[in-house]
Formats: C-alpha cells, structure tokens, sequence
C-alpha cells in the first residue's frame, strides 16, 4: 500500500477522534467487564444513570431520554463496537477496542463528530469520553 493510499484514508477520519487508556489489566479482563451492558451506568454514568434488560434489549435512563444500547455479539477480537439508539430512532455508531498493550492493554474509543456540533461541544464530548475511560481503568484495575 503506497503512501497516497495512507493519506486518502486521513482525510476519511478527520470528523474522528481516537481517545484511550492504558489498563492494567489483562484485554480478556477489560473485554470480559466493559462487554457486559449491566456495568455501563458504574463506569459511564454520562450515557445513563441505570440501565435495564426489557424484551431483549439493553434500554437506559440518559440525559437524552430513554435510550437503547446494543453491543457488537461477544468476539475474540475486542471489538466492543456499539449503537446508541435514541428514542427518536436515530442511531450513533460507537466503535471502541480493547487490545493487548505489553502486560496490560489499551482500550480505544472512536469518537466521530456529528454534523452540526460545534467545536466547544465536541471537545466536551472527548472530555466525557476519556473521563469515562479513566473511570473504567479505575473500575477494572482494583483488587
């Protein structure tokens, strides 16, 4: 792959921002916890402040309404990819990664700009992000 190819790709992700943390835990450790729907409101408590199993679905209490969440189906992969569907019926992508980072790992969050928000409210988006990524290493690292 030449480097023309490299830069084409750049200019597909410039609406993202790739926010992570290392952990000092194992993937299958961070993967096994982070995977479970239910532990969503301990370590992500700006998407919902509680969240239940109704009818097969992961529906949560969230600043924006009552809103579902579905995971990407358990992988060996890390990919904890997942949609946040809003009680309109729109529908946010979310990818996020777990992987092997030396005796730990690295957990990454695709943080993709929407059309219509502005600078300052995506920089708060990045910052409730990486603050519910630190909150998830505090979560997972504890004895």
């Amino acid at each position: 792959m030449g480097l023309g190819s490299f830069v084409a790709m750049d200019t597909v992700t410039l609406g993202s921002r790739h926010l992570s943390t290392h952990i000092d835990r194992s993937a299958q450790d961070v993967y096994d916890y982070a995977s479970d729907p239910s532990h969503l409101p301990e370590w992500a408590p700006g998407l919902g402040s509680s969240i239940d199993l109704i009818d097969g679905k992961w529906i949560m209490e969230s600043p924006m309404g009552r809103i579902v969440v579905t995971f990407a189906p358990r992988n060996e992969f890390g990919v904890l990819d997942h949609d946040v569907t809003l009680a309109s019926g729109k529908t946010f992508y979310n990818p996020m990664r777990v992987t092997t980072d030396g005796a730990g790992c690295e957990i990454v969050f695709s943080l993709r700009r929407q059309a219509g928000v502005s600078d300052e409210d995506f920089e708060r988006d990045a910052h409730a992000v990486l603050s519910d990524l630190v909150r998830l290493k505090r979560k997972v690292e504890r004895p």
